[in-house]
């Protein structure tokens, strides 16, 4: 389903262009305006899911199968050292566009993209209850 008003909902219907990489029944599969790195591209569903927490289990399994196949075209046409694949949801996480999609980032020595953070540490206890709990809800 279609959402009117949603920017990714009319660049995979095909409303507004984009420089398209790949498109299927579900998906659809183009180089980001603004990129981080050279071939930075998303994965787009057709279907409006506002993020990971809407998305349905059909087009999350497809969606990672995919994301492998771009990935290999990409390392081999790109000649990256490294990829990220970043996905964000909600607006403290930095998503911007409320529409589900896949950020796939080449990585080059010397390049400037930053996805990293400062490294936490971890309670053994807390993440013993954390493990049960959230297991369970699966």
């Amino acid at each position: 389903m279609k959402k009117e008003d949603c920017l990714f909902c009319k660049i995979g219907a095909g409303e507004i262009p984009s420089t398209t990489i790949y498109e299927d029944d579900d998906f659809r599969v183009f180089f980001d305006v603004s990129p981080a790195s050279k071939g930075h591209c998303l994965i787009v569903p057709k279907e409006h899911f506002d993020d990971v927490f809407a998305l349905d289990e059909p087009t999350a399994s497809k969606l990672f199968v995919l994301a492998s196949k771009v990935a290999r075209s990409m390392k081999k046409e790109l000649n990256l050292e490294g990829l990220n694949i970043v996905q964000n949801n909600g607006t403290i996480a930095g998503q911007t566009v409320f529409h589900f999609h896949m950020h796939m980032i080449p990585r080059y020595a010397g390049d400037t993209v930053n996805v990293k953070w400062i490294p936490g540490e971890a309670d053994t206890n807390e993440l013993q209850e954390l493990a049960k709990s959230i297991g369970d809800n699966l």
